[in-house]
């Protein structure tokens, strides 16, 4: 029987390195059945619902192609289109999920959340991201590394990641070092060092520094994310932003990397420039140059890298959609 079937995707650490590479594996395959036009529908009278407390664009969409692309129906439930935790409990509305649908994607708030509706529904849950971890997109990121990197075994990569290291990409990224022994540094403000419950005591091959110049020599790659996530006001992140601003992901950054061919990842949105409203209040009231955590010149150079980690959502998303609800492939 399939080993994955009716497996929930809570945080990395639900699965094993052999786990990870097979669903990177079967990812690969299905991006070049895709590519090709050979894929088959193997989701046929499966449903999904979307169970979003956070709105969003890369995930609902990757979640949403990936279902369409083998078949399943899906049903999206935004903020505000349900009773969650409001009229209805958790439990009540997991239950009765689980009555009506094959599998759940949720994106919301408190891990906690997921791990309630993964209990109490008794069917396959998928995190689409929570304010702890979000496993989806660090797992399409490994998939762009491995497209990337090809001479590079993925337990050689050394990785940066600069600013908030306590956000939900920080943590994910932890777990997937601590599962794939690649070496990750994360540089940031002491105040946003993990919390010590994330990162086991043991771990060689993780470090932690707010020294940007010691922290990237030599890495083969830089992965930075938004200070200010969805929903937040500019004004409560005043001392946050003040304290990252000499984190922004700049030539001079790249510069101290010492390495010509270093490439840069993003998991989008990113405030790059000045062409959003939100971007440009942030740049404006903390006097920050062309960009805020990430400038405009690195976001162009790297934009083929970014975009392809976007992209390769859909293909893991799928390769987990498959496993988990086919027990026979």
């Amino acid at each position: 029987m399939n080993p994955f079937y009716l497996r929930n995707l809570l945080r990395l650490n639900d699965f094993s390195k052999k786990d990870i590479l097979f669903l990177i594996k079967s990812a690969e395959k299905l991006k070049f059945k895709k590519k090709v036009q050979q894929e088959k529908k193997k989701l046929k009278n499966k449903n999904i619902v979307l169970l979003f407390e956070k709105e969003s664009t890369r995930t609902r969409c990757s979640f949403e192609i990936a279902a369409f692309d083998q078949g399943a129906k899906t049903t999206y439930l935004g903020p505000g289109n349900t009773h969650l935790g409001y009229k209805e409990s958790i439990e009540d509305t997991s239950e009765t999920l689980g009555k009506i649908y094959d599998g759940i994607i949720y994106r919301g708030h408190k891990h906690s959340n997921i791990e309630k509706i993964a209990k109490y529904s008794k069917i396959p849950v998928w995190n689409g991201l929570t304010d702890s971890f979000h496993p989806t997109q660090i797992l399409s990121d490994i998939l762009t590394i491995k497209e990337i990197f090809k001479d590079i075994s993925i337990k050689k990569m050394k990785i940066a990641y600069i600013g908030d290291s306590r956000n939900n990409i920080a943590n994910s990224l932890i777990e997937a070092s601590q599962i794939l022994n690649f070496h990750l540094i994360l540089i940031s403000p002491k105040k946003y060092f993990p919390k010590k419950n994330i990162i086991k005591k043991e771990r060689k091959n993780i470090l932690c520094t707010e020294d940007i110049e010691i922290g990237v020599k030599n890495v083969h790659l830089i992965y930075t994310d938004v200070w200010i996530s969805m929903g937040e006001k500019i004004d409560k992140q005043e001392k946050k932003i003040n304290l990252l601003k000499k984190y922004q992901v700049n030539e001079k950054i790249l510069k101290y990397t010492k390495n010509p061919f270093i490439k840069v990842f993003h998991c989008l949105p990113a405030l790059h420039d000045h062409k959003t409203d939100f971007g440009k209040k942030v740049i404006k009231k903390f006097n920050l140059k062309n960009g805020v955590e990430i400038t405009d010149e690195v976001f162009q150079a790297n934009r083929k890298t970014i975009f392809q980690q976007s992209e390769n959502r859909v293909h893991i998303v799928k390769s987990l959609l498959i496993h988990g609800l086919i027990k026979s492939i």
